[in-house]
């Protein structure tokens, strides 16, 4: 399943860019999704998070009672302009969830744009496309948590 959305940010990219790969502004995103628990590893430009969160009953009987959700992203090297490319991968620990994608960091809007574009793959016969569906809108919630953290972390 196609996922897009899109994040502006009123900041420069390369400011930008210093607080998408900074341990503490990723905390905070972690902090703010509720997680039961998380960790962060920031290296050069890839950054990793992992998270915990207690399955929806819906699933809880097929995954058990929690979801671990590990993303990745790898920034290639700034443009003349500050633009990147980052490669993300985000994967759920045990099943057969994941999403693979591409982040455009850009001039734009009131500063800068963050645009994902990916495929989020449930490889379930018969039933991955409903679950697809039906997870599309918890993994776009977490990227506007990226937004509305990064809104608090530029005004500071």
């Amino acid at each position: 399943m196609d996922i897009t959305t899109r994040l502006e940010f009123a900041a420069p990219p390369d400011e930008v860019f210093t607080m998408l790969t900074d341990r503490s502004y990723l905390d905070e995103v972690c902090r703010a999704t509720d997680s039961r628990n998380h960790a962060v590893d920031v290296t050069g430009s890839t950054t990793r998070t992992t998270r915990s969160f207690p399955a929806p009953d819906a699933v809880a009987r097929f995954t058990g009672s929690e979801l671990t959700v590990t993303e990745e992203t790898r920034w290639g090297d700034s443009g003349a302009d500050g633009s990147r490319t980052g490669d993300l991968t985000m994967d759920v620990k045990g099943q057969p969830v994941a999403l693979r994608g591409q982040l455009q960091l850009t001039p734009g809007g009131p500063g800068t744009v963050v645009e994902l574009t990916g495929d989020l793959k449930v490889s379930i016969p018969l039933l991955g496309r409903k679950i697809e569906q039906g997870a599309a809108p918890a993994v776009l919630a977490g990227f506007r948590k990226q937004q509305e953290v990064g809104d608090r972390w530029i005004a500071r």
